[in-house]
C-alpha cells in the first residue's frame, strides 16, 4: 500500500488543488509529471506564462491551508487528500477524483457499501414514500445511503437512513454553509450520525456551477445510484450519467408516464437502467462490494484511449497542439476522447495541452472526462 502523503507535501497538495485553473485532471497530471506537489507549484508560473495566462497564478499560502485545517478541527471535521489510507476507495477509482475532501462526521462510512439515492426536489408523495422505503431498507441491510442534502427525495433518503447512522451527505458548498437553509437541522443530524463530504473550502457559498461537482461526488462514492423521479431535463440525470461513465450501476424506479417527474427515470429504464421496486432489486445487483467495478485505480490518467499514430508523422510543437485544441473547443462540453479523435494527437499531448489551457483560463475540465471553453 502506498503511504499517505505527510507533512509539507500534504499542504502543498491542497495548495496545488486550490490554485485557480487547476482542476482534478490537471492536478493529477501535474503530480504525475513533477513527482510532488511542491515541485509542481514551483513550475506553475512558467507553465501559466506559456499558456497565455495574464496576471500570474494565485497560489494559496501554506498558512491559509493550515488555518483552514485548524478551523475544520474546531468544527469537528478534517481534511483528506487523495492518497490517504482512508480516502474513499470507490471515489479514488474515478478519473477526475477530487484531490482534497473536507469531512465532517464518521469518515469510515466513506469506505462502506454505498448506494446513491437521488431524485426530484418537488417529488410526489408516492416518490417520497418509495425513496424513504428503499433508503431505510438498504440501511438496515448495511448499505450506506449517499445523497445531496437537497429538498425532496434527497431529504427523505437521508432521514430514513439516519436511525442506523448509515448516510453520507455530499455538499455543494463549504461544511459551514448550510444549503438549502431550511435543511440546516438535517445537515447537522447527518454530520452527527453519519458523514458530510465536500471538495469546497470552508466558507464556500453554493452556486449553480458547484452542483455538478456535488453530483460527481454522489456518483463516484456509490456502487450504484437509484433515481426516484426526475424530469427529462433534470439536473438529477447528471448524477445518473456520471454513474454510467464511472462504471457504476444505475437503478430507476418506474412511475406513471402522466407525471412529468417520471419521464427522466422512465427514459433511463428504456436505455437499460435496472428496474427497481424494492431494496432486494438493488442488493441482488451490487453483491457484497466493489470487487466487480470496471473503473480503474487513480494512478495514471485512466479513461482515455490512445489512437494509433503513424510513426512517420512529424512531432507537433506544444504551441501547435494548443492552437489546434483551442479551435476545437466551444462552450458546449465535449469528451476528451472526441477531441483526441478529431485532432489525431496522442492522448498525452492532448492532456498536456488541455492542462495548460485550463491553467491559462481558456479551458475547463468537467466531471465525466469532458472539457469546455471557459467563459
Amino acid at each position: 500500500m502506498t503511504p499517505s502523503p505527510s507533512g509539507n507535501e500534504r499542504i502543498d497538495m491542497v495548495r496545488l488543488a486550490r490554485t485557480d485553473g487547476i482542476g482534478p485532471v490537471n492536478f493529477r497530471r501535474l503530480l504525475n509529471e513533477h513527482g510532488s506537489a511542491g515541485v509542481a507549484i514551483d513550475a506553475l508560473p512558467e507553465r501559466a506564462r506559456k499558456a497565455g495566462r495574464r496576471g500570474g497564478v494565485s497560489i494559496p499560502s501554506r498558512e491559509s491551508v493550515q488555518e483552514e485545517q485548524a478551523a475544520l478541527e474546531r468544527l469537528g471535521g478534517r481534511m483528506m487528500v487523495i492518497g490517504d489510507a482512508d480516502y474513499p476507495p470507490l471515489l479514488a477509482r474515478i478519473p477526475d477524483a477530487p484531490p482534497v475532501l473536507n469531512i465532517w462526521g464518521r469518515a469510515e462510512l466513506l469506505c462502506g457499501r454505498t448506494i446513491g439515492i437521488v431524485g426530484a426536489r418537488n417529488a410526489s408523495a408516492g416518490g417520497l414514500r418509495i425513496a424513504e422505503s428503499l433508503s431505510g431498507a438498504l440501511a438496515l441491510e448495511g448499505c450506506v445511503i449517499v445523497s445531496g442534502l437537497a429538498r425532496g427525495i434527497d431529504s427523505v433518503a437521508h432521514r430514513a437512513a439516519l436511525h442506523p447512522g448509515m448516510t453520507i451527505g455530499a455538499a455543494a458548498g463549504g461544511l459551514d454553509c448550510f444549503y438549502p437553509p431550511e435543511n440546516e437541522g438535517l445537515y447537522r443530524a447527518v454530520a452527527e450520525r453519519g458523514c458530510i463530504v465536500t471538495e469546497a473550502p470552508l466558507g464556500t457559498v453554493p452556486q449553480a456551477s458547484h452542483f455538478p461537482r456535488r453530483n460527481r461526488l454522489i456518483a463516484g462514492l456509490s456502487l450504484g445510484v437509484i433515481l426516484v423521479e426526475a424530469a427529462l431535463r433534470s439536473g438529477t440525470l447528471i448524477t445518473a450519467r456520471l454513474a454510467l461513465d464511472y462504471g457504476r450501476d444505475v437503478f430507476a424506479v418506474p412511475a406513471s408516464p402522466l407525471d412529468p417527474r417520471s419521464r427522466g427515470g422512465n427514459d433511463l429504464l428504456r436505455q437499460g437502467a435496472i428496474l427497481t421496486e424494492t431494496a432486494q432489486d438493488v442488493l441482488s445487483q451490487i453483491g457484497s462490494g466493489s470487487d466487480s467495478l470496471k473503473t480503474p485505480e487513480w494512478t495514471g490518467l485512466p479513461g482515455f484511449s490512445e489512437p494509433d499514430q503513424p510513426d512517420f508523422a512529424p512531432a507537433p510543437t506544444p504551441e501547435e497542439v494548443r492552437e489546434t485544441l483551442r479551435d476545437l473547443l466551444s462552450p458546449t462540453p465535449v469528451a476528451v476522447d472526441d477531441i483526441v479523435a478529431r485532432c489525431q494527437f496522442s492522448v498525452s499531448m492532448v492532456l498536456s495541452a488541455l492542462s495548460e489551457l485550463e491553467l491559462g483560463g481558456i479551458a475547463t475540465f468537467l466531471p465525466g472526462g469532458q472539457v469546455v471553453l471557459s467563459a
